[in-house]
């Protein structure tokens, strides 16, 4: 019974369903977005951009993020059983997927992230995705700007009113007609990383920024730096 309950749940129609009821709840948030123009135009000028989210915070963004896909983006997802219902949501919303994670396939899709955030302009990662730890920023967020040359601006969703599923991300689900802020960080180059402790300190750096913003077991969504 629970594999063909999988099989039914990951059908192209239930898919397709699932899509659209998703679509239709976001669209009773009311949302604001905050510094998003300076990396836009910098995407438009010829320059690569690496939009970085947490995976708490990402069901949030799958509305506004249909919007870049004029931009021909791409994004990590992992080979899980979550990454199988995850992944033609994005492809739905106009996204390119790479299929990887640190377990399985990341190699591969780290490559076909490089490559096309390189020659494309605009890709995105879940930071600390697919199992955590919560919050912590893996090395292939820094990895993939590095070596595309792109830059980094993260991106995090401030909640006024939201539901945290019992998951080892306290994953996020804004209730309806709530106000949420989906705010950009300013753009962080990654042009001058060059040794590996170049790297680590642009990744703690990274972690460091996007901390406040991070709601944490028996927390509330906070406001994080003004």
């Amino acid at each position: 019974m629970g594999s063909m309950l999988k099989r039914v749940i990951r059908s192209k129609t239930s898919l397709i369903i699932l899509y659209v009821c998703v679509r239709c709840y976001l669209g009773f948030l009311r949302i604001t977005v905050k510094n998003e123009k300076k990396w836009i135009q910098y995407l438009e000028k010829g320059g690569s951009v690496l939009i970085a989210a947490f995976h708490q915070q990402f069901f949030a963004l799958i509305r506004h993020f249909k919007t870049y896909e004029k931009f021909n983006p791409i994004i990590m997802i992992s080979r899980s059983s979550d990454g199988d219902i995850i992944a033609p949501v994005a492809l739905r919303s106009g996204w390119k997927v790479a299929r990887g994670s640190s377990s399985r396939g990341g190699k591969d899709a780290m490559n076909e992230m490089i490559d096309f955030v390189s020659d494309n302009g605009l890709g995105a990662n879940i930071v600390d995705g697919p199992r955590g730890p919560m919050g912590v920023v893996k090395p292939g967020t820094i990895r993939i700007g590095q070596k595309s040359g792109a830059v980094i601006v993260f991106c995090v969703v401030i909640a006024e009113s939201a539901w945290f599923v019992n998951s080892w991300d306290r994953f996020m689900i804004p209730k309806p007609f709530s106000r949420v802020e989906i705010r950009f960080s300013d753009m962080i180059k990654t042009d001058k990383i060059r040794t590996g402790s170049d790297f680590e300190r642009s990744r703690a750096f990274l972690e460091k920024e996007m901390a406040p913003f991070l709601v944490q077991p028996g927390g509330c969504a906070g406001r994080g730096k003004e």
